[in-house]
């Protein structure tokens, strides 16, 4: 017991009794994200449901796989820490796309061989660039990635409807919508709803599976679904390497599936800071790429057994908050469960059974969600910039062209094809090229960053040139007496744009040690002594023009300040802190303050640091604006209007 104790709770082996219950329950929470996938691919491909059930098993298998060296892990690859890995969403359309690329509208297992060497490349791609990733995320800002998701989800809600319009009785020959197809899917949406309404924890995370589960036994109850696939299935199957043929490649393909795993990189990322986060441990680089090569040899394998791209899956990790026990060793445990159900086609057979009209319920369901995300991501993107609006608007407007019009692939060469006929793929690649373009191709290397004592404008050509103490001299006016996200900054030049520059300053922040990121957090002043300040002793605490904007507070709401700003001491222990735009009334302020007491400890850190990444960054556009007059002036007659 005392050798236990000296260990990371990561590294702890609980009881095995209490290890086995703990990771059937991780494999419950993940299990309807993980078969809904090749379940939409087998539809939207027109498989049998003898292939249908080969590609869950096959699936299920993988994962366990997956899950082990990602948890585990040996050398360089896996992260060590309590993380499930599952098939990504994010690829299910570019799948669907290259197969039936091959096979025409009619589908077909023939497609299948040009899929696994499209997924084969890609994981190799991901395990051999995951060192080098940080380099090439600047290439995928908020703007591309939450248009790329946005695009996801919304063209993914085509497969939905397809499902959800398909006859329930699927024995019979087609027949025109029924009333009761619609009602399948109504039903199994409205369960996840209610679940989620009016349960909260574990229950809650487990919405889909209780749709799926309660739909289809009100369908196998009423005499439309049946499991007759169930009883011929045999007990025991191993998925075999390459079952569907020798992997074929295409270009194109490879790409498109490229593009798909560039995209889990960089949610693997946030999963694994959020992983960090709750179990306490540092991550680091080394981390991050530790994850990314579990990343694409998970996804490697996939293309080899017969499944599909591997990533982290987020529910899994609020489950960790969730259940608070954080040994990697549980969820290591539930990857044997998986591999275990993999080897079981009368699992798959089960999942193969579930209705076409319940499975669209619940797909609509995850991929609307995929599309928030997306949305959410825009939400913080400055859409008043002509360019993000470009690449959000023709990425978007080209994506939808094509899912509306899938015909308008046939005008292009066979070659040229894949690009189009898929609207994720076409969206994704414009909006790639397009920020390359506005922000990465010509003059923006050049532009003015700041300026000198003497009144002159600095370039990045000289920001690049400085040592470490000119570069803090230079840009301490971003913080307030906290200056050493400069050093941790001024380590990654030279730096290529400005957007480089900024996001460098926002790594280092996010990035450091909770130590450090609380040492800043405390370095700003309490909107209690913020907002009841007069305008002298304000403009002596703050140097922001947002927090210069408000009108006198009247006395009641001074009182609600006050408390929320004691409130707020006492739980989190550290200052109210936020960044405030000219456009804050105060009561929009008062709202903030009490939404963010209902945060966890762990959660309201991450606000606070984005609230100080926020005020850096107004104080890094004063800088821009200061040394840019003329763009300033073109600036200030719009924020006139305001």
């Amino acid at each position: 017991m005392s050798k236990q104790a000296d260990l990371h709770p990561v590294d702890q082996v609980p009881p095995a009794a209490k290890t086995v219950v703990l990771s059937i329950q991780h494999v419950l929470a993940f299990y309807a994200g993980a078969v809904v996938v090749p379940l939409v691919i087998a539809g939207g491909l027109n498989l049998s449901a003898e292939h249908t059930i080969h590609l869950i098993n096959a699936d299920l298998f993988t994962c366990g796989i997956a899950t082990i060296i990602q948890s585990v892990g040996f050398w360089k690859v896996g992260v060590r820490l309590p993380i499930i890995q599952g098939v990504t969403t994010t690829a299910i359309s570019p799948i669907i796309a290259i197969g039936l690329a091959v096979t025409g509208p009619d589908g077909g297992v023939e497609g299948l061989p040009y899929i696994y060497g499209s997924i084969i490349i890609a994981g190799l791609f991901t395990f051999f660039a995951a060192p080098f990733f940080a380099r090439i995320i600047r290439f995928f800002p908020q703007v591309v990635i939450g248009t790329v998701l946005a695009t996801m989800g919304i063209t993914l809600l085509g497969v939905s409807a397809g499902d959800i319009i398909n006859r329930v009785d699927e024995m019979n020959p087609p027949q025109p919508i029924a009333m009761k197809s619609i009602a399948y899917a109504a039903g199994t949406l409205l369960i996840i709803i209610l679940v989620q309404r009016f349960f909260k924890g574990f229950m809650g995370t487990i919405s889909v599976l209780l749709g799926l589960v309660i739909g289809t036994g009100v369908a196998v109850a009423l005499g439309d679904a049946s499991f007759a696939q169930v009883g011929s299935s045999e007990w025991l199957g191993v998925t075999t390497p390459f079952y569907f043929g020798w992997p074929k490649f295409a270009l194109t393909g490879a790409i498109s599936m490229i593009i798909v795993m560039i995209i889990t990189m960089v949610e693997t990322t946030g999963d694994v800071f959020a992983a960090g986060e709750i179990v306490g441990r540092r991550i680091t680089k080394a981390h991050i790429a530790s994850a990314l090569r579990a990343d694409g040899l998970s996804t490697t394998l996939g293309g080899v057994l017969n499944s599909f791209p591997y990533t982290c899956f987020a529910q899994n990790v609020g489950l960790v908050r969730l259940t608070r026990v954080k040994s990697r060793w549980v969820v290591a445990a539930a990857g044997v469960v998986m591999i275990i159900l993999g080897i079981i086609p009368k699992a798959g057979a089960i999942v193969a059974a579930i209705p076409g009209p319940v499975l669209g319920g619940a797909s609509l369901a995850l991929f609307a969600n995929v599309a928030l995300v997306g949305i959410q991501m825009l939400s913080k993107v400055d859409l008043h910039d002509a360019r993000n609006a470009v690449i959000v608007t023709t990425s978007l407007g080209l994506a939808m062209l094509v899912s509306f019009k899938p015909d308008v692939a046939s005008v292009f060469p066979p070659w040229a094809q894949i690009f189009f006929a898929s609207g994720v793929t076409l969206g994704s690649i414009t909006a790639i090229v397009l920020n390359f373009l506005f922000f990465h191709v010509g003059t923006q290397s050049g532009r003015d960053v700041t300026t000198s004592t003497r009144g002159h404008a600095i370039g990045l050509e000289e920001v690049n040139a400085m040592n470490r103490d000119q570069f803090v001299t230079t840009f301490s006016p971003l913080f307030n007496d906290q200056t050493w996200p400069l050093e941790i900054a001024w380590d990654a030049r030279p730096f290529a744009d400005v957007q480089e520059l900024r996001s460098a300053i926002q790594e280092a922040v996010l990035t450091a040690n909770p130590d450090r990121q609380d040492a800043l957090i405390r370095d700003y002043p309490d909107m209690e002594e913020l907002l009841l300040s007069n305008e002298e002793e304000a403009a002596a605490i703050s140097r922001d023009i947002g927090s210069l904007a408000l009108e006198h507070m009247n006395d009641s709401e001074q009182e609600q300040v006050r408390e929320i700003s004691r409130q707020y001491r006492e739980k989190f222990d550290l200052p109210f802190v936020a960044c405030l735009t000219t456009m804050d009334s105060r009561q929009q302020i008062i709202d903030k303050g009490v939404r963010r007491l209902e945060n966890s400890v762990a959660q309201e850190r991450i606000v606070a640091l984005s609230e100080v990444v926020e005020i850096a960054n107004d104080r890094f556009a004063i800088m821009l604006a200061n040394a840019n007059p003329i763009r300033s002036a073109w600036a200030r007659k719009f924020e006139q209007l305001n």
